[in-house]
Formats: C-alpha cells, structure tokens, sequence
C-alpha cells in the first residue's frame, strides 16, 4: 500500500500548481533574491530557473513542488495587486494558488484555442538518452528546457511572435564578454533556440525541427527557400560571436534523409555525385534557390552546403546546411551518429557547438575556423572625426591577405618551387621537415626479461603544444644570413644539430649521463641523429640549446610580428574536452589510481558523449593539419597554386611550430624519466610512448616519488599534457609480432589492442 500512496504524492507533486512565468520573477525580486539563490535553494542550475521565468520550460519533480511551495509563500508576502501598475507582465499575472484569471494576449499572438501544440515523441527519445546513465547530465543545458518543449505551431501568422519573448528576456552578453563569448547562463534572445536543430520529416509530410535541450519547433516551410527563410526570420537560431570583432555564427540545419526527400533532395547521393562532393548546379532545388535570389559558395551543394543572400549592413542572411546522409559526418570522428534520432542528434551536435563552435564542415574545417573566429582579421577603427568608423587590421590576428612562406616552408608542388627539376627531392638542408614521432628500437635483454609492455598517452598533445606557442602573424618571413638565434623569436632556421650527444645532456639544469642509443633524437620524426645542416623550427632549436650544446645557424626565415596566437583557441577546446571528460565520469582533481579506475570503461557511460569527445580530439588535430591542407581533387598540377594557399590561415610555419613543440615535449619527459629511474621507451607513434614493465599498469612505468610523480616527466589525469593508458601487451607479443612483421614495426601503432593493422597516423 506504501508504495500506492507514495506514487499518489508524486502524480499529485508533479502537477503543483505554478503562477505564470512573468509572476515567478515578480515574486523573486520583491523578495531580493538572485537567481543563483534560489537555484542554490533548488539545487539545480541557473538556467534552469531563468527558463522557468521566462516560459521556455517548466520545472518537473521533484523541484516542482518545492518551487511551488517556495512562490506560494512569497505570493502571501507579496501580493499580486501591490505589483507595480506599469509592469505590463506582471499585470498579467496569475494568482499563485492557481485560480483563473484574465491574462491579455501579446499583440499578434494566436488565440490559445487556435493553436496547435507540436507533437513529437521527443520526451520518451529523451527520457531514454539520459537514462544511459542518470549520474551524468543529458546535457550541458538539458535543464535549460524540459526534455520535449509544446510550442505553437509555426503555420499560423503571428504565432511566432506569440512565444514569450518578452517575459524577461535576459540581456545580451556585454560587449566585454563578448571577446570570450557568453556564459552558458547568458542567453541571447536572437538565438534562444540554440545554435542548431535537425529537421525531420515525418510519414505524413509534418516537419519538425529538433533544437538543443529538447525543444521541438513545427517547420511550416514547404520548399526549401521558404525553410532558408523562416530560419532567419522566425526560428531564432544561431549563436553569438567568439570575439566581439567577429561575427554571430550562422544557424545549422542538419536535414535527415526524410527531409531532404520531403524538400525535393536525394536522401543519398549518387555516385557521380558523391565524387563530385556535390549535386550538379542543374537540380531543381539549386533553380528553385536561385529563383527566390538565394547563392550558393564555390562549393556548390554538397553535404555542408551555405545559402545565403549578399549581406545587407551588417546583417548576415546566411544558413549552414549539414546532410549527414550525404556523409556530412565523417565515421572516423563522429562514429555512428548520421544513424542516431533527431532529438539525440541534436543533443550531441548541439553539445559540439555550445562547447568548440557551431560546426562549419570537417572537424578539421571548424577547427581552423574557430581560429578566425576567436582571433577575427579585422576590427572597427576608433571613431573618425566625422563619428564613422572604418575596418582596420585587428592587432593579434594572422590578417585578412594570405602571406608567402619561406622556400623551405612549401611543400612539395608548392609555386615557390616550380623552377626545381621536376623529379628532385628536397633533403632536409632544403626543407623543413617538423612532423610527430614514428620510431621505435629492438627490446634490451633486460627489457625481454620484463613481462609486459605498457603504451601511454598523451592527451591532447598538440593541443597542449599549441598553448604559449609564439608564432609569427601577419608578416612575411625574414631571410637572414648567419643569424644569431633567438629562441623567443619564431622562423625557420637552418643549423647543424649533428653534434648534440644524448649521453649527457642538462635535465632540469643537471648535467646527466644517460644511455643515448636508448632514445630517439628530438630533432628528427625517425628518431635518426641529425648528419649536418637542416632546417629546423625555433622549439627544436631551442630545446638544443636546453639540452646545453651551443648552435649556430646558417641562415633563417624569421618573423619579427609575433604572438601566441592559438593561446586562446587551445582555451576553448581544453574546457571542452575536461567538460566532456567530466560528462563521462572523468573529472579534474583525481589521484593516479583514481584517474585509471575512472578511464576504465568511460567511453560506454555515455556513447554520445563519447563522440563528442571524438569529434573535440578531431578538431584539435585537423586544425593543426590544416595550416598546411595540400591540393585535393584533380586538375590540380606541381608548381600551380591551389585553392588553400588564397587562406591567411594557409600557415605550414605555424604547424611546424606546434608539432615541433609537441615533439619536444615528449622528448623532455622522457629525458627526466630516464635521469630518474633509467626507464627508456622502446617506440614511440606521435603522442603515444611504449615502455617496458614488470606490470601491467601505467603505475609500474611512472613511479611516484613521495606520493608525487617524477618532476617534469608524464603524470597521468584528464588534462591536456597530461597522459591516460593507451594499452597493454605482454613482452611474448612483442617479440613475436616483431619476428613476423620485422624489428621495424612500431609497437606504439598496435599496443591498444594488440592487432596487427594497416598503418595509420597515430593518435
């Protein structure tokens, strides 16, 4: 019987009786409160109880009851009729103890009788994601927004504007926090629908647009001009600026097959087209576009197609497409979410967006943009002394003009290098050549005797590489002859580096004698001693002269306008990826043995979460990449220039830069950990470092000393720079893939799970 009574208290607490939203605030301010006290109070977010107020969701048990009880006891201290007459809000108000009253509809909205609430199996899609795991939060503003939304139907004129646009819309952000971007407490009233939604069509033509946290729109567009449209107009999709110099990013559509097929779209792409990358500029809906004087970019439309008409002012008229059954969504970084619903699409897409940025095609793609989009090529100039502003360079930027490369820059094709012999190749005296680790050496006696082999890894090594790099910015490179280096300054520099030995070099400032054939050179992918002259980024020079050999450089690129560009970039992907990380049960603060029993299975907790991480680590390492993207596609011929380079971010000087310092800073920890306990790594793959162990543990490679681990060498957590366990394998395996495949397969490519594949690309 208990259990009928309890279920009866909570049926009776999920439907406490609530005053209208504008009420709900009236009643907080009277009584001084803040909305992070009552949230306090309530134990939930924020913004949970800023939507309560302004209408957008409605709180559920078992807040519910407590929120009711809390504005009951203020509506008996605060009476509605001592509101203040002028407040148009609050005279429409309702009593708090639920009784009716007459409330004055907002000019232009649709009768309540004549609305059609949207309908859609959005709660149960939702109950079901966040049921994966209740410890963890849908999403990182599902609180936001009850898990299904009933909003009136967008078909009718006016209804719109109907929504509760004024019950306390929030400011926007202040043009101060503008240049970091809003808070996710601060809501834009021009996006407050979120950066993005998937639209859906249903068996009966009804078109729905899933938002972030559950919201569900009713589409009324018929073609797809008309949706273009009602998405800029009425949608309020979107998502404010990076950085106040730049601009709002644009609201994402992403069309299921179903709505491609019910907007005049092929649900998938034919194989000429999928070659192509698009569908052929003859297709009705490309006319139809162009009839209703929309454009398309270059690119034509392909599976992240942008519409857009010529700005007017200031004001963008622009819509991203993103077709994931066109394969929108690479596999290698989305995993299976093009087969996922529309409400858990939207979720994990909108997670993407409010945390990296709204994306722009690839992961590689956005990551470059978000680059431009925290640091914008240009600004408005003080006021003139007409009062006008003008567009100038923006200080800290990379500019708005591409910028030539240094010779030994390009790579190969390059039109800086059409007047070499068509079949001549570079040696390093020619060209710079800063790529990520690929080596490894053969077992020690000693190492065989040990029964495991222990892979660890790097988290988001180039990210972490990136932060405090000093780069060069919108300038030409420099040619210098017989410089004398400079460590702070950032270039290309060609120095002979044969000469630094291994066996003793300062760690920490100490001079120590190691076992140099043990461990890869820091100048070189392979690992090989350098044999003379070759061109080498600043870091890699730098950490020379760390390691206490003097250098003397022949020559230099140099570039004398420096910054730490990517500082600001690496920010926002390092918060998001620890948010991500935390969503999946792997928060900041843990110790050693902690850390790895969090790691242990964390991908399962929330698979969706678990592709958000992918697509963060994707992003990290695709921007980096494409600082130096290569031509693709055919017609493309050596020595003519290709699409990339018309980019002011085509900066190959920059990736050099980022992934010298990536290899750098693996070759530092190593170093201290070989002074320290004589442990040397026997393979190493871009972020990844095998090492020989009595267990199978990272604990049994990276002792502690006094609780804490080895100063300045890998300490395993979930930030950037630090490492997690990539794999284990017993010594056997080694040895014995080793015999098959030959003493140069790299162990670090295969130590996850031990089979043996293709090649890849590490990390």
């Amino acid at each position: 019987m208990s259990e009928l009574f309890e279920a009866v208290e909570a049926l009776i607490a999920s439907a406490s009786p609530l005053p209208p939203p504008a009420e709900r605030k009236r009643l907080r301010q009277a009584h001084g409160l803040t909305l992070d006290q009552v949230a306090g109070a309530l134990k939930v977010r924020r913004a949970t109880v800023s939507g309560w107020e302004n209408g957008k969701t409605e709180p559920r048990p078992p807040e519910r009851e407590a929120y009711a009880h809390l504005l009951k006891k203020l509506a008996e201290l605060y009476p509605a009729h001592s509101a203040s007459s002028g407040d148009p809000d609050t005279a429409a108000a309702m009593p708090v103890d639920g009784t009716s009253a007459t409330v004055p509809a907002p000019s232009g909205a649709v009768p309540a009788e004549e609305r059609t609430p949207s309908t859609s199996p959005a709660p149960d899609a939702a109950a079901k994601t966040a049921s994966k795991n209740p410890a963890l939060p849908p999403n990182p503003v599902a609180e936001s927004r009850p898990a299904a939304t009933t909003r009136p139907s967008m078909t009718r004129p006016g209804a719109q504007k109907a929504a509760p646009q004024k019950s306390a819309p929030q400011k926007a952000a202040p043009q101060k926090a503008a240049a970091t971007g809003p808070t996710s407490t601060e809501v834009d009233p021009r996006f407050e629908n979120g950066p993005l939604a998937v639209v859906d069509a249903d068996r009966d033509g009804q078109v729905l647009a899933y938002c972030v946290g559950g919201l569900v729109l009713d589409v009324p567009a018929k073609s797809l001009a008309s949706l273009v449209e009602w998405t800029l107009t009425e949608a309020r999709l979107g998502a404010p600026r990076l950085n106040g110099s730049g601009k709002d990013a644009d609201p994402l559509l992403v069309l299921t097959a179903s709505a491609c097929e019910r907007y005049g779209l092929p649900g998938r792409l034919a194989q000429e087209e999928r070659l192509a990358g698009r569908i052929p500029d003859s297709h009705k809906v490309v006319k139809q576009l162009q009839r209703s004087d929309w454009q398309l970019t270059k690119r034509g439309f392909g599976p992240w197609a942008r519409i857009y008409r010529p700005a007017e002012g200031s004001r963008r008229q622009c819509v991203q497409l993103c077709i994931p059954s066109w394969d929108a969504l690479d596999t290698r970084h989305w995993d299976g979410a093009a087969q996922l619903p529309p409400v858990e699409l939207a979720r994990l897409l909108g997670t993407y967006a409010q945390r990296v940025m709204t994306p722009r095609g690839s992961t590689a793609v956005t990551g470059l943009e978000l680059m431009t989009a925290l640091h914008p090529p240009t600004r408005a100039s003080e006021p003139a002394a007409d009062g006008r502003r003008h567009s100038e360079h923006n200080p800290g930027s990379l500019g708005s003009r591409p910028v030539d490369c240094a010779p030994c820059e390009a790579p190969d094709g390059h039109p800086l290098l059409a007047d070499l012999p068509r079949f001549h190749q570079r040696g390093p005296a020619e060209m710079l050549l800063e790529e990520a680790y690929d080596w490894a050496r053969p077992l020690t006696d000693d190492e065989c005797l040990k029964r495991y082999v222990v892979g660890i890894d790097v988290n988001l090594a180039f990210g972490a590489a990136a932060n405090g790099a000093v780069v060069g910015l919108a300038c030409e490179p420099v040619h210098v002859k017989h410089p004398t280096f400079d460590p702070k300054l950032p270039g290309s520099w060609l120095v002979d580096l044969s000469h630094v030995d291994l066996s003793q070099v300062l760690v920490a400032g100490e001079w120590k004698h190691l076992d140099g054939d043990l461990l890869p050179s820091p100048f070189t992918p392979k690992g090989d001693q350098p044999q003379g002259p070759a061109w080498y980024a600043t870091p890699t020079v730098a950490y020379a002269v760390e390691l206490g050999y003097d250098v003397a450089p022949l020559e230099a690129y140099v570039r004398p306008t420096s910054g730490r560009y990517l500082d600001s970039w690496y920010k926002r992907l390092r918060d998001a990826y620890v948010a991500t990380m935390a969503d999946l049960g792997v928060p900041e603060g843990l110790t050693p043995e902690e850390f790895l029993a969090a790691m242990d299975g964390y991908k399962q907790r929330d698979a969706e979460m678990a592709v958000v991480l992918s697509a963060i680590k994707a992003t990290v390492k695709g921007g980096i990449g494409k600082l130096r993207e290569r031509p693709r596609g055919g017609g493309w011929r050596p020595g003519r220039p290709w699409p990339a380079l018309s980019r002011p971010t085509w900066r190959p000087d920059i990736r050099a830069a980022v992934i010298s310092r990536a290899r750098v800073n693996m070759h530092r920890k190593m170093l201290a950990l070989a002074a320290a306990t004589g442990r040397y790594p026997v393979a190493i793959l871009s972020d990844c470092a095998v090492y020989a162990a009595d267990g199978p543990s990272p604990l049994d490679v990276l002792p502690h000393q006094g609780g804490k681990t080895v100063p300045g060498s890998f300490r395993l957590g979930v930030l950037p720079g630090m490492v997690k366990h990539e794999g284990t394998q017993t010594t056997l395996w080694a040895e014995e893939v080793r015999e098959r495949h030959g003493q140069d397969l790299n162990l670090a490519r295969y130590i996850k799970d031990g089979h043996i594949t293709a090649t890849d690309g590490g990390e």
